[in-house]
Parts: structure tokens; sequence; C-alpha cells
């Protein structure tokens, strides 16, 4: 896990055409491999959204993350393996059983939250069945993991993994998950490649809505050392980074786009782009 080369990816809350074709290209244009969105009602549909990206840029797209509730298995391989198809290989498919909230946006929906069992056995048919569409071809799989039954699903099926905590937990603590995931993982262990996103990048002042979407104040997220930050000079990034891929395996590193200039100069030293 830990000898892969860098890459990056920039993950997009749009609320405009214009304002996602901005985000895409500008991403494409500063050497981002990547474009993500994540899932939810408030924002556009993630797969269309999606569709659009990659024909706007020679990018890889990737949802991060589908969340199982809010479709039948059967939708949402159906939506994934056409994503496949249509950019030629290009997508990687982001799914999880759901963040906080989630149970009324199924509601809204008319569709089942279920248990924590049921809703990781959704992800499991869903992938299942995306196996069968995709037939020949091979969609990549992205999990996010943070329990015992998660890592062991992430382990067992997962191409890519990221660890799914909150922005303050220690780094003892990640370690200790990511030596988990290895052991469950076994022969197959080197072929995961580990994901961290982060909230922020460079040495702006941390945006309010930080303390919503991290659970904490961004002085506590300063004062921490929060491994969803990287904060200081581009060098200074670039140490951090790899000082983070020594430790963890982390190697594939996903930014808000509100921070995708901040993460540029690292980008650019770390992948030659």
């Amino acid at each position: 896990m830990g000898d892969r080369r860098f890459r990056f990816g920039v993950v997009g809350s749009p609320a405009t055409a214009e304002e996602w074709t901005t985000t895409v290209r500008r991403a494409a244009d500063l050497g981002y491999s990547s474009v993500l969105i994540p899932d939810g009602l408030q924002l556009p549909s993630p797969f269309a959204a999606l569709a659009m990206a990659a024909a706007l840029a020679d990018v890889r797209v990737a949802t991060f993350v589908a969340a199982a509730p809010l479709r039948t298995p059967r939708q949402a391989a159906w939506d994934a393996h056409t994503l496949t198809v249509l950019t030629d290989g290009r997508f990687d498919f982001g799914i999880g059983t759901g963040r906080p909230g989630i149970d009324q946006e199924a509601a809204e929906l008319g569709l089942r939250f279920g248990s924590g069992k049921e809703r990781r056995d959704q992800v499991r048919e869903t992938l299942d069945l995306l196996e069968q569409l995709d037939g020949d071809r091979r969609t990549p799989i992205m999990l996010a993991a943070g329990g015992p039954r998660a890592l062991a699903l992430a382990a067992a099926r997962a191409d890519i993994v990221s660890i799914a905590k909150g922005a303050m937990t220690p780094r003892a603590e990640i370690l200790r998950l990511v030596r988990d995931l290895r052991d469950l993982a076994g022969p197959r262990a080197d072929e995961i490649e580990l994901a961290m996103n982060l909230f922020a990048a460079g040495t702006r002042e941390l945006p309010p809505w930080t303390r919503q979407a991290a659970g904490a104040a961004p002085e506590e997220l300063e004062a921490s050392d929060s491994l969803m930050m990287l904060r200081g000079t581009p060098q200074q990034m670039v140490d951090e980074l790899e000082r983070r891929r020594d430790e963890f395996g982390t190697s594939y590193i996903t930014v808000n786009s509100l921070y995708l200039d901040d993460l540029a100069p690292v980008v650019e030293k770390l992948t030659g782009s």
C-alpha cells in the first residue's frame, strides 16, 4: 500500500453548471487526476454530474460516495455500469452505507433506510450486480470504512479505501485501522489504494462551514493536527504527505474544491504534472 505513486482528486459540490464546469476544467489544468462528487438530495444527481465532468475533461470521475439507501441495488449498479461504459473506464464507484441524515433523504424518496447490517448487505448486493453488468469490464470500487465489519467488507471488495473516522481521530487510531485493514486483506493488501480526504490545504483561514462538516471548530482542528487538514507552505505540505504515505500508506489524496488552487503546487511537485 505504501509504495504507490501519489495521485490527487478534487471533491466538488456544484450549485450551477458554470461552477461545475469551472471546477472540472480547472482541476484538469492543474494536474489533478480525478473529480469526485458527494451524494445527497441537496446536490445534483452524482451520476449525471459525473457524466458531464467526464465529457468536459480527460479525468477520472468518482462518486464520493454514493449512499446505498438512496437507490435500489439494481438501480445503483445500472448507473455505475453506465458511467463505466460511457467514460470508457474512467469511473470509480464509491459507495457506502450513508452519512448522518441519509435516513431522512431515503424516506423522502420512499425508500427504506434499514439497519447497519441491512445497508452493508445492500452495498454487497450492489457490487454483485455491478460485476454481473460489467462482464469483462471491471469498475474500480471505493469504500469508506471505519468499523470492523466495514473494514472486512473493504478488505474483500474494495480497490480504494478511505478510513472513515472523525476529524479529531488521533493518528495512532488511524494507523491501527490501516493495520487491521492490511491484516484482513491478507494477500490482496498490496492491491488496495489508500485514500485520504482533506477539508483544507495551505495557509488560508478555515471557512465557517468547517465546524459543521468536520464536527469541530476550526481552532480545534488546527490545534489537534487533524489529518483532514494539510497546512503550511507547499514544501511543508509535500513533506507531510510523504510522511503520511510512509506512516499510513495513503497515496490518493482528495481535497475540497475550495482549496484546489492551494494544493496545486503540491500536485505539481509530487506528480510532475
